[in-house]
C-alpha cells in the first residue's frame, strides 16, 4: 500500500516530539494546579514553565499569556461585544465577532485606517497572505505566523493576539490569548479564578505542557533557517504545477506569503473534487480553512480578494511542514497534473 502524503500543515501540524514527550510526562503529575499542596503545586509548575515558553518563542516577555482551548475560544474572548472592523479574509474565529468594513486588495492585503478599533491577522491560512500590523492595532490572529514567521509580539504593533498549539506541532484543543500588560478581558468563562480571573475552570494542564514543548522547538526551527527550505520546495512545486497548466493562478504570487502555502485555482475545476482526487492518489490536501470542511461553498476569502464565485470555488490549498520532501512535492505535482489532464478532457 502506498504511503501518504501530508500537505495540509495550515489545518494542523502533525504532534512533534518534544510535545508528546512532554505530554507524556505531564500524565504522571497527579494534582490538580489550583491545589497548594506539593501535587497541586507540581502541576502550576507545569503550566507556568509552558506560559514562560510560549511567551519567549513569541517574543512576548512581560505579557499576560491566557490559555485557552484554541485560538477560537480567544477570539471570543477578547473580540465579543466589541465590534471591532475587519476584512473579509479574516477566518470565520475573527470575522463572526467583527463588522466586516475593511477591504482587501487582490493580493489579500488590507489597510487598517483605524488600528485601535480593527483587528488585522498576520498571516493568511488559505493563501498564506502576510499583513503588515499597523501600531496600536486592537487585536491580531497570529494563528498562521506563529512558528512559520520571525514575529514578536512586543514589537508587533498589536495590544491582544490569538494563537494555537497545534499549528506548530502542539496538541488540539489548546491556545491562548496574549495581552499587554495592564489591558483585560471580561471572562465568559467563570468560576474557580484560574488564568488570572480570565478564564476559569481547571487548566488542560497535558496539553498546555506540550503546547509549551512546541513552541519552544518550533522557534527553534525557525532560528535554524528550516523554514528557508520549505519555502525553495514551494517554489519547486508552483513552478511544477505552472508546466502542466497554463491556465492556472497562483493566489497572492507577487505578493509576501508564508513559507509554506500554495493556494491556486484553474477556474472551472471545483475545489473539492480536486481535493477528493488527490485523496485517492495519496496527498492530503484542502480546500478552503479546515474550519469550513465539508461545506460546498466558494472561499470568502478569495471573495473578498475580488475573485468570482467560480474562481473562488476551484481553489485549493497544499501547506508544506519541516518534514515535508522534495520527492513528496514533485510526486503530488505529477499527481495533481494526471487528474488535471483528465478534467481537461473531460471538458473538451
Amino acid at each position: 500500500m502506498r504511503q501518504r502524503v501530508y500537505l495540509d500543515y495550515n489545518a494542523t501540524a502533525p504532534l512533534r516530539a518534544e510535545a508528546r514527550a512532554a505530554m507524556i510526562a505531564a500524565m504522571d503529575v497527579a494534582g490538580n494546579p489550583s491545589s497548594v499542596h506539593g501535587e497541586g503545586r507540581a502541576a502550576k509548575a507545569l503550566i507556568e514553565k509552558a506560559r514562560a515558553q510560549v511567551a519567549a518563542a513569541f517574543g512576548a516577555d512581560g505579557a499576560d499569556i491566557v490559555f485557552t482551548s484554541g485560538a477560537t475560544e480567544a477570539a471570543g474572548l477578547t473580540l465579543a461585544g466589541r465590534g471591532l472592523a475587519c476584512a473579509g479574509v479574516e477566518h470565520d474565529a475573527v470575522a463572526s465577532w467583527c463588522d466586516a468594513r475593511l477591504s482587501a486588495d487582490a493580493d489579500g492585503r488590507v489597510a487598517v485606517p483605524d488600528p485601535a478599533a480593527s483587528t488585522l491577522q498576520a498571516a493568511n491560512s488559505e493563501t498564506g497572505m502576510v499583513q503588515d500590523l499597523p501600531q496600536g492595532l486592537a487585536v491580531t490572529d497570529a494563528t498562521q505566523a506563529f512558528g512559520k514567521l520571525p514575529f514578536a509580539f512586543n514589537w508587533c504593533g498589536a495590544d491582544m493576539a490569538l494563537i494555537s498549539a497545534h499549528k506548530l506541532g502542539g496538541p488540539k484543543g489548546v491556545g491562548a490569548l496574549v495581552l499587554k500588560q495592564g489591558l483585560d478581558v471580561a471572562a465568559q468563562i467563570r468560576g474557580g479564578g484560574q488564568e488570572m480571573g480570565r478564564r476559569s475552570g481547571t487548566e488542560n494542564v497535558i496539553g498546555i505542557a506540550g503546547f509549551g514543548a512546541a513552541a519552544t522547538a518550533a522557534q527553534a526551527d525557525l532560528e535554524a533557517g528550516i523554514w528557508d527550505g520549505v519555502e525553495k520546495l514551494r517554489n519547486i512545486l508552483e513552478n511544477a504545477l505552472a508546466e502542466s497548466a497554463k491556465e492556472i493562478i497562483f493566489v497572492g504570487k507577487g505578493a509576501r506569503r508564508l513559507p509554506n502555502t500554495c493556494c491556486f485555482l484553474v477556474p472551472g475545476w471545483k475545489g473539492e473534487t480536486q481535493v477528493m482526487q488527490m485523496d485517492l492518489a495519496g496527498y492530503a490536501i484542502s480546500a478552503g480553512s479546515a474550519c469550513s470542511s465539508g461545506k460546498v461553498k466558494a472561499s470568502p476569502v478569495l471573495r473578498a480578494m475580488g475573485f468570482d464565485e467560480r474562481q473562488a470555488a476551484s481553489a485549493v490549498r497544499v501547506s508544506l511542514g519541516p518534514e515535508t520532501t522534495e520527492a513528496e512535492v514533485l510526486g503530488f505535482a505529477e499527481a495533481w497534473s494526471k487528474a488535471y489532464a483528465r478534467h481537461k478532457a473531460r471538458a473538451a
